[in-house]
């Protein structure tokens, strides 16, 4: 079921797709946990609510404990939240931080262009972040490690570490509070 450029079935590809009452697309798909999309009517892993406002400690808790069962795009999603709903000048560090997770999920798909550069991308707003607000540890956040990890991570999953290039993500997850 093809749309074309004239008009013809747009509106059947239209009405195929997933929308939320207002009108805006929502992928109805269940994911596996690591984001990625299942057959509807296979079993997924649940998914985290959009729009939740969290405090910023609820965020790290349930963002780390997110990582930590190998769920990065869930994590992501937290993180997100955050950077939506969060003060103007926290949105660099929310927004480094889902990128950070999401780069740990490219890399757990095997994806390693795509962990890599995310993974880096995440690291330097991070770092950026928090030279320019001189945070390096908020809300209890070991910056610098989260940092340090991003990047090695990068690096090794250039070099193909992990099984071909595919890395756990569980057992890689980052401790955003330290060791």
């Amino acid at each position: 079921m093809g749309g074309t450029r004239d008009g013809g079935d747009q509106d059947l590809v239209r009405d195929a797709r997933d929308r939320d009452g207002e009108g805006r697309a929502r992928n109805a798909r269940p994911r596996d946990g690591l984001g990625r999309p299942l057959p509807y009517g296979a079993q997924g892993v649940s998914r985290q609510p959009e729009g939740v406002v969290r405090t910023p400690e609820q965020t790290v808790a349930e963002a780390q404990e997110l990582l930590d069962a190998g769920k990065p795009f869930h994590a992501h999603e937290v993180f997100e939240d955050a950077w939506k709903s969060g003060p103007e000048a926290e949105r660099e560090l929310w927004r480094g931080l889902a990128q950070l997770a999401v780069g740990l999920t490219h890399s757990a798909r095997g994806n390693v262009t795509g962990g890599a550069r995310l993974l880096r991308r995440g690291a330097g707003a991070v770092e950026q972040w928090a030279a320019e607000s001189g945070e390096r540890q908020p809300y209890g956040m070991d910056l610098a490690g989260v940092v340090g990890w991003a990047r090695g991570l990068a690096g090794e999953v250039e070099r193909g570490g992990g099984d071909g290039g595919v890395v756990d993500a569980g057992a890689r997850a980052p401790r955003l509070r330290g060791r």
